[in-house]
């Protein structure tokens, strides 16, 4: 059993011998580990990259392959969406709600389209449509869809609307596998030196600089030397019980978790030497087969039959918002128009039916006059075209007045309510691990989940964010480090 912690570096000192050498030590081969090696190896400098697994993947691969771009793209321009660079940065801003950073919203939103470019140049296919309507992902090989809360509110106060999840040329969901082949290729291609079965144990330092690293190989510890730095693309924490216990208890309301080995590695090689883990508490949460478009038009409720949100948004802002109810259930109220069964994967169960909603009421055990009220109110203005108390938009704003009605259950324990964590180390918009004093420590990069980046708060996340966060800081990263 290794002797190393993540806990703890190494000191240079300490080394018994150099097992590799490189210029660059990636730990992590997911989009951003390969976005990195990319970077690196086109700036001229060696590249290892050392993977836990048996391959490439990571949270990534499990992903559907959308990246969120906006200012402009082909694909926008030819849909008629005049969207520019200041109405997208905006809204990357206002996305990341009270955990933004303003230098990295501003970089991409510079730098989007841009990086959008780069991907094609990488080999990644899109066909260049728009889909309409309100989708979770693709079916078909569709590319450009709405995916977050631009059209509602409060988002489209302040940046004009438009779609920007931007999807791989892919039939079926799951687009995220074929995307990080294709960077997989181009890192291969470009004479990435790749060590897969290898786990990071510890960081080895050189006085206040990041040296290499201790991996392990064949049950044996194995000793990195990093002339140039070390580049953390490890993936968040949803999988390490004991760091959400103590970082972000609330995730505990859910039992969903998306990842690929993300137990945290990353972060607390990264806490060992002096970065800083924030927002560690903030996570997304979805029960995405709520909200197909038809069931949009519903209308959600807690158990005291109060509504908490505007449907009209995002599947995840709707979710997240979900969870921070109390009684550990809310219930989606539908008429006759609008209900269509929920996918049974989904755990979601009818708790209620009536010709009245104060039938509806009465069957969900609720005091007389709360739900049945919270309807009267929802749909006397529905009808007139606007919601006082949400701002839900037309047209899905709409009364829900053809009976029968239903209540669906949505509960947090036994509905599928998947999640992942979005905290991680702080980093500078050039992909520099910083320490708690705000100052980069020398020699060590990161990009990715294991970072706080562009999705930073689950209330505001958006499809593609997390994909358009690792590839492009994972470009940083390897551009700073060969520099």
């Amino acid at each position: 059993m290794t002797a190393y912690s993540p806990h703890k570096p190494l000191p240079i000192a300490h080394v018994p011998q150099w097992d590799f050498e490189t210029d660059i030590a990636i730990i992590g081969f997911g989009a951003t580990g390969a976005s990195a090696a990319i970077e690196a190896r086109k700036a001229g400098a060696d590249v290892m990259l050392f993977e836990r697994s048996s391959g490439s993947g990571g949270a990534s691969a499990l992903s559907g392959g959308e990246i969120y771009i906006g200012g402009g793209t082909d694909a926008q321009l030819a849909a008629g969406f005049a969207d520019t660079v200041e109405d997208f940065t905006t809204y990357l801003k206002l996305a990341s709600g009270p955990c933004v950073d303003e230098a990295k919203c501003e970089l991409y939103g510079r730098e989007a389209l841009s990086h959008y470019q780069w991907l094609k140049d990488q080999g990644v296919p899109y066909r260049g449509n728009f889909l309409p309507g309100k989708v979770i992902e693709p079916t078909d090989d569709s590319t450009l869809i709405w995916s977050g809360s631009e059209a509602a509110a409060p988002f489209y106060k302040h940046a004009k609307p438009a779609p920007r999840g931007h999807v791989i040329q892919h039939m079926g969901w799951g687009g995220g596998r074929p995307l990080v082949d294709i960077l997989e290729a181009r890192a291969r291609d470009l004479g990435t030196e790749i060590h897969v079965d290898a786990r990071a144990v510890a960081l080895i330092t050189d006085g206040d600089r990041i040296a290499g690293a201790v991996v392990r190989i064949d049950n044996q510890d194995r000793f990195v030397r990093a002339h140039k730095g070390v580049v953390l693309a490890t993936g968040g924490f949803v999988f390490n019980e004991a760091m959400r216990r103590k970082y972000c208890p609330e995730s505990f309301r859910v039992n969903s978790p998306i990842g690929d080995k993300d137990d945290g590695i990353g972060i607390e090689l990264g806490a060992s030497v002096g970065g800083d883990p924030i927002h560690m508490d903030q996570f997304f949460t979805t029960c995405p087969w709520t909200i197909p478009e038809d069931q949009a038009y519903g209308v959600f409720v807690n158990v005291a039959g109060q509504r908490f949100i505007n449907e009209d948004c995002y599947h995840g802002r709707v979710s997240r918002c979900a969870v921070d109810q109390p009684g550990g259930k809310v219930y989606l109220l539908l008429d006759s128009a609008h209900f269509t069964q929920p996918l049974d994967l989904a755990g979601i169960t009818i708790a209620g039916t009536g010709e009245t909603w104060e039938e509806v009421e009465a069957e969900l055990e609720m005091p007389a006059g709360t739900l049945s009220a919270t309807m009267h109110f929802y749909n006397t203005h529905a009808r007139e075209g606007h919601d006082p108390l949400f701002d839900k938009q037309v047209p899905i704003l709409k009364p829900l007045d053809q009976s029968p009605f239903v209540a669906l259950e949505c509960n947090f324990e036994t509905s599928y309510f998947s999640f992942f964590t979005l905290g991680g180390l702080k980093t500078s918009a050039d992909a520099e691990v910083l320490d708690r004093g705000g100052s980069p420590i020398p020699g060590l990069y990161a990009a990715g989940r294991c970072t706080s980046g562009l999705p930073a708060w689950g209330h505001g996340y958006s499809s593609g964010l997390s994909l358009a966060d690792c590839t492009f800081f994972g470009r940083q990263a390897g551009r700073r480090a060969a520099a």
